[in-house]
């Protein structure tokens, strides 16, 4: 596995690697370096955090996309300048688990957790931290401008009303993408599945290489309609822009930021550090502050702008399933869909 997809990893990723190694070569020897794909407007509140309460410790994070950064790991293998994979998609670390690029380890208060976001071997290899949902994110003033319906479920995006007029996260370097198609195919079967993003496609502007764009595109104005998360529409509806959160009525796909040690890290003990602290009450109680679904059970408060019934409509999402299917769900998506993705960054 880990070999086929050395073979495959694209210039871009390429040159994210070496970015990455630009990156760790200017960073200082004891500093702990943080591989991850959370938000980037999150990253110095949780830095700043956790050096408060570990003063001695200096964090470092290498950012991207879910898939930028899990194909930027599986290339760099057991050389990666990483000390711990910190809010990727499980599914992403089921992958490097399988791999071998992982060090199992039990965060302390690690038991405390909803089991659903850890693990089930002992040692866990990853632990996860909390769910982001996909949703639909319409730019509502844009909508009624161009006399576009709201959408009420996946189906209608297939109309031809929306012709041009949706941007969704491609899911070989989206984590939110992925997550979407292998939802439909989880919800639908196989055929349906690809019937339905035939459809999709006929409708789709553009794809680009961050979950969270299509959803800022929309807030923008730029796109009437972004295939995205809850998270962030429910954040750019609180900054005031004019969108609306939708979760489709047939169900919405989910994943788990997680994180997991890696194996030989330099920094083996202060990233062992990092990881009981992510496990705390009080770093989920942050978590819950944008998103609904957080792994420490009763923490979690409702989310302002989030649609309602959310929580409801996730499906029974089969990581294992999808973390196994990957390659051959990308390799058909890529030959469908992929004339209409948005350039990648070199």
């Amino acid at each position: 596995m880990k070999s086929s997809v050395l073979k495959k990893v694209t210039l871009s990723v390429f040159g994210a690697v070496l970015a990455g190694s630009v990156f760790a070569a200017t960073a200082n020897a004891k500093d702990l370096i943080v591989y991850t794909a959370i938000e980037p407007e999150e990253l110095s509140a949780f830095a700043k955090d956790f050096e408060s309460k570990h003063p001695g410790v200096k964090v470092k994070f290498v950012r991207d996309s879910t898939g930028i950064m899990t194909a930027k790991l599986l290339a760099e293998g057991k050389n990666t300048q990483a000390d711990i994979v910190w809010g990727l998609a499980a599914t992403s670390l089921l992958l490097l688990k399988d791999t071998g690029i992982l060090e199992p380890y039990a965060p302390k208060g690690v038991d405390k957790l909803d089991k659903k976001f850890v693990d089930s071997d002992n040692p866990p290899s990853w632990v996860g931290q909390r769910a982001w949902i996909a949703s639909i994110c319409v730019n509502t003033a844009e909508a009624k401008a161009k006399n576009l319906p709201i959408p009420k479920n996946w189906a209608d995006l297939t109309k031809a009303v929306y012709k041009g007029h949706i941007v969704m996260p491609n899911p070989a370097s989206s984590g939110t993408g992925f997550l979407d198609v292998s939802s439909w195919i989880q919800m639908w079967g196989e055929e349906k599945a690809w019937k339905f993003m035939d459809g999709l496609h006929d409708n789709i502007g553009i794809y680009t290489h961050s979950g969270s764009k299509p959803c800022k595109m929309a807030g923008k104005g730029e796109f009437p309609i972004g295939v995205s998360f809850a998270y962030k529409g429910a954040q750019l509806r609180a900054k005031g822009a004019p969108v609306l959160t939708v979760a489709p009525s047939e169900g919405v796909g989910w994943d788990v930021e997680a994180f997991g040690l890696v194996k030989g890290a330099k920094n083996a003990a202060d990233a062992k550090k990092f990881a009981d602290w992510s496990v705390t009450k009080e770093i989920n109680v942050i978590y819950n502050k944008e998103y609904a679904v957080v792994a420490y059970p009763g923490v979690a408060k409702p989310v302002k702008y989030f649609p309602e019934g959310l929580l409801g409509k996730m499906i029974k999402n089969d990581f294992l399933w999808a973390a196994k299917n990957r390659k051959r769900i990308l390799a058909e998506w890529k030959k469908r869909y992929d004339s209409k993705s948005a350039p990648k960054k070199k």
